[in-house]
């Protein structure tokens, strides 16, 4: 993996219902990065439709990752969408408009757009969308293909300062499927805030590694790989001492696990219990 990269992956299973988080999370990295409201609109209107492409035509099994990747660059935001699958193809039983009109939508709404792949390859879809005012950014790395992933969405961001915007949206989206509190859930906000506010410092110069997972029971956010002993340093950050207090109470469940790759910090967020 490149770590010069400065801006979003996010790899998760290609359903119908992690779309609204891949449109919130890149939605969230555009507002970051300076986009006016119109052209987030569409983006969030080109990423619905490529991502709803792989989930519909895709894998002919129904299973298997939807990968979205953002970088800012060119004076905009150029986003990659791939599927590891039998590639984008148009099926006449699916009731869903015709792929032809999905990708002229994005076409319009795209400064430049690119589609690639083929049967048994997977395919990516590659558009270029403009941000006002225009902003800086590094060179996309090459496309990377991942093993199928568990049902979290596993989101790798290249800069400290993004990660606050895209965790934000995600947490939010996933969060509206679930009986949260509106107090629980500005909780989770608050800590994800602070999370991410110290989250560069604990991954040094490296990418900022998170998954996102949603249960029965609440919301599940994985911070790391990190290397030894960041874990405490990232929660020691969210001491107050002037109250005596840790942000760490504002969630239900907050411990640091350790495996071969490195340390995780595990936060959980809690639903209603019926």
């Amino acid at each position: 993996m490149n770590d010069e990269m400065a801006g979003l992956q996010i790899t998760l299973p290609a359903k119908p219902a992690n779309v609204a988080v891949v449109r919130h999370a890149v939605a969230g990295l555009a507002e970051q990065l300076g986009m006016d409201e119109p052209g987030i609109g569409d983006l969030k209107t080109v990423v619905t439709e490529a991502c709803m492409n792989v989930v519909v035509h895709a894998y002919d099994d129904g299973g298997g990752p939807l990968e979205v990747e953002a970088i800012p660059e060119d004076e905009g935001l150029t986003v990659c969408v791939r599927d590891s699958g039998a590639g984008i193809r148009p099926r006449p039983d699916v009731e869903r408009p015709s792929l032809r009109i999905g990708l002229t939508l994005i076409a319009a709404l795209s400064k430049s757009f690119e589609i690639a792949g083929g049967l048994g390859r997977g395919t990516e879809v590659r558009m270029h969308v403009p941000l006002q005012p225009a902003t800086n950014g590094d060179v996309p790395p090459d496309a990377i293909r991942r093993d199928p992933v568990s049902d979290a969405a596993e989101l790798t961001i290249g800069r400290a300062d993004l990660a606050a915007s895209v965790l934000e949206r995600v947490v939010g989206a996933l969060a509206a499927r679930h009986p949260i509190p509106i107090d629980r859930l500005n909780d989770a906000m608050l800590l994800t805030d602070a999370v991410s506010a110290r989250a560069g410092e604990a991954f040094g110069e490296g990418l900022l590694h998170f998954a996102v997972g949603e249960g029965p029971d609440g919301i599940d956010l994985r911070i790391g790989p990190m290397e030894e002993g960041a874990s405490k340093r990232l929660l020691d950050g969210l001491a107050l001492p002037q109250v005596g207090g840790s942000l760490e109470a504002l969630a239900d469940e907050l411990k640091i696990e350790h495996e071969d790759g490195g340390e995780y910090v595990m936060v959980r967020f809690a639903a209603l219990s019926d």
